[in-house]
């Protein structure tokens, strides 16, 4: 029991040695679960929600009244049921509704019209959440104003319900889970890749104290950042095409018919963690640090980028954070390729975003870097 007590005092003498790194322990958890609290939801709100309405009738007033005060959709109007179609494919809406211009005139007929809804199936919560809310527009408070027969008149049929609500699951009709989020994995499994191998490499060096030795040598600044990357870059690009390679045969993910956004995508996004990997490498000293911080970009990238729930529908203070995540517009574009068949034109935002974000952290780890090694 002496040995262990003593083993554990030296462990902690060992962390005290290493105020950083107490920092880290301390410090990220509780900012992460402040963090997840406000932002985390398994049931979304404020979804965005396109629609039209060709009826502009009290009765269609209802449904859209409703929807809104349940506080789930968002609603702004578009100009016909094609532009609901592109909206929720580019991403401006997660949802669509359309009332056709004949919808009263067939319930004063007791015929049960037709509101059609659209729902974005590449998003993982949402389809499944919808299943709960339909209420929103099929709730009594909605449909008791909408029959126009005595229901205690004699042989008169009145249908269960006033209209009919077709929900329509856009982008992945049978909601393979799998659809859901083998494109977001993609990225997840390529940044752990790249951001921790990257991140403790440079430290490892130094930690086994050859970095000296690898300075004096003749190899050149420029040199010994591209031959401590290359490896990684090469490993995090054969891990892309992989995963997807095994998502197509194994799952049948759809693959787009034209490669070079795919390509363009992978050259982005690796470039970009290989450089943020580099630069959390120079302001580690041990490789727990490095795993640290790496860790610490990990798990909000997963659960604020929208690759599980929404970014609209989180807190408008939370948003922000979501947006200053690269993994947020990788999660955009690979969706957009794979399951919505975006063009390279659709998802040029996301991609400039993306691209930023490599230009920023190349030029921050080469900055660093050689400041590091000076």
């Amino acid at each position: 029991m002496k040995l262990i007590m003593a083993m554990t005092k030296k462990e902690f003498l060992q962390l005290r040695r290493d105020p950083r790194l107490i920092g880290f322990i301390l410090f990220f958890p509780v900012l992460l679960m402040i963090l997840f609290g406000l932002a985390l939801k398994l049931e979304p709100e404020n979804v965005h929600m396109a629609y039209v309405d060709n009826d502009q009738s009290m009765f269609s007033n209802l449904i859209k009244t409703n929807i809104w005060s349940e506080g789930y959709f968002r609603l702004y109007e578009v100009d016909d049921e094609a532009a609901i179609v592109r909206d929720i494919q580019l991403g401006k809406a997660r949802a669509g509704l359309f009332i056709s211009k004949d919808f009263s005139a067939e319930l004063s007929e007791n015929n049960q019209p037709t509101v059609q809804m659209y729902v974005d199936g590449t998003m993982p919560s949402l389809a499944t959440a919808m299943d709960n809310n339909k209420h929103a527009i099929t709730d009594d408070a909605v449909t008791g104003d909408m029959y126009f027969i005595d229901p205690d008149a004699d042989n008169v049929v009145i249908p269960p319900d006033p209209f009919h609500l077709d929900v329509e699951i856009l982008f992945n009709p049978d909601k393979k889970e799998t659809w859901f989020f083998l494109p977001g994995v993609v990225g997840i499994l390529i940044m752990q890749v790249a951001l921790i191998l990257t991140a403790t490499a440079v430290v490892r060096e130094k930690e086994n104290n050859t970095l000296e030795q690898l300075i004096v040598s003749p190899i050149s600044k420029i040199s010994f950042i591209a031959g401590k990357i290359l490896p990684y870059v090469i490993i995090a690009f054969i891990d892309f095409y992989l995963v997807l390679a095994l998502g197509y045969w194994l799952f049948d993910l759809p693959l787009p018919a034209n490669p070079f956004p795919l390509l363009l995508l992978a050259i982005v996004y690796v470039g970009g963690l290989i450089a943020m990997g580099v630069a959390i490498s120079t302001v580690s000293e041990t490789q727990q640090q490095a795993i640290f911080l790496s860790i610490f970009i990990l798990i909000p990238s997963i659960l604020l980028s929208g690759f599980i729930f929404p970014v609209e529908a989180m807190p408008s203070y939370i948003q922000p954070v979501s947006w200053l995540l690269p993994f947020t517009y990788f999660v955009e574009i690979i969706r957009g390729l794979l399951l919505k068949g975006n063009t390279f034109a659709d998802l040029a935002t996301d991609y400039l975003a993306l691209l930023g974000f490599a230009v920023v952290f190349i030029t921050l780890s080469v900055v660093r870097f050689r400041k590091y090694l000076d």
